[in-house]
């Protein structure tokens, strides 16, 4: 009996012992630069918002936070990377939309967003807006609408590739308003909108911060944006929403957040999320979000966690409703 009692006595020494060591580590957090890891090309809209979250980040932690670009087959390459780090929060990347629609469409993805992650914030959202020509046809979303019913061929809707937001935005419009729209696939919101302008095709759905160049040169017109209700943010005040438009069931939010590998202790996850909330409500970020067309909307790990689940089985039942598989 005493004997049972020793070990049990040793074993909780020996516990406490290494919760103390694991505090002490802790709070030297953090002690070398962290790597924020950007699963797309330097110069987006998403690596924009990663530098200016970086930039207010390395000021408070104390130790620097580098952007980390790994871009290459839809974001796979740089999020398979972020989900192979050591989880000692020295690692974090940051996910959005596609990540969710991912899962829907591609059959074999070398991650798991749910599993392979903790989530320390979210960032942002950003409605979707639909850009237009300038011509008569296009002058609102009304009569864009009209006009592309009455005709025997509706115009062509341009598309950032299979199973893009894009995509997907621009077949639940056809869906919802009945037209049977041409959809025709880009290699990104750039040249889509570039053709957009040049009267190609009819219009895109794509981020204000995609369409802002465009839109400020007067070449593209926005008509719609995916949220219930209008929103302020440069540009856009006067755009109608979903509501105004006769439209329900489109709502799409591009959302970004941050996670780090799964396992990450969550001490150091709750370290991490106070200093990008608190880099959230800083001027400079506010300012550099408000000009991406970024609506600041920090959270607690938890509500990430539920939101990334809520929005992989709308994308998977989406996805599912206009027939694509996932490929």
């Amino acid at each position: 009996m005493q004997a049972m009692q020793r070990r049990a006595f040793l074993a909780a020494g020996s516990a406490a012992l290494f919760g103390a060591t694991a505090q002490r580590a802790w709070a030297a957090f953090p002690d070398k630069p962290i790597k924020l890891i950007v699963p797309w090309a330097a110069g987006g809209s998403t690596d924009a918002i990663a530098r200016a979250m970086a930039q207010r980040m390395s000021q408070t932690l104390g130790s620097t936070v580098i952007v980390d670009n790994r871009p290459g087959a839809a974001g796979q390459i740089g999020t398979e990377a972020a989900a192979k780090a050591a989880p000692d929060g020295y690692t974090l990347a940051i996910v959005e939309l596609p990540h969710a629609i991912a899962p829907a469409v591609t059959a074999r993805l070398p991650y798991d967003l749910l599993r392979d992650f903790t989530p320390v914030t979210m960032i942002g959202t950003s409605p979707l807006v639909f850009f237009a020509g300038m011509d008569d046809d296009s002058r609102d979303f009304k009569t864009f609408i009209k006009t592309a019913a009455a005709r025997l061929m509706p115009p062509a809707i341009a598309h950032s590739g299979a199973g893009t937001v894009s995509h997907l935005a621009a077949e639940l419009l056809a869906s919802r308003t009945g037209i049977k729209f041409n959809m025709v696939p880009y290699r990104g919101s750039a040249p889509a909108l570039t053709d957009v302008a040049a009267g190609t095709v009819g219009g895109h759905f794509a981020t204000l911060a995609s369409g802002s160049s465009l839109m400020g040169a007067n070449r593209i017109r926005p008509l719609l944006v995916t949220s219930a209700q209008r929103v302020s943010l440069p540009g856009l005040k006067e755009v109608p929403a979903l509501t105004e438009s006769g439209l329900k069931g489109l709502e799409i939010d591009q959302w970004w957040a941050l996670v780090a590998p799964a396992t990450t202790p969550l001490e150091v996850i709750e370290r991490l999320r106070r200093e990008a909330v608190a880099a959230l409500d800083h001027s400079s970020v506010r300012e550099r979000m408000t000009a991406l067309g970024v609506q600041l909307k920090g959270s607690t790990a938890g509500e990430l966690r539920a939101f990334m689940r809520a929005e992989a089985e709308r994308w998977r039942k989406v996805a599912h409703d206009i027939g694509l598989q996932p490929q």
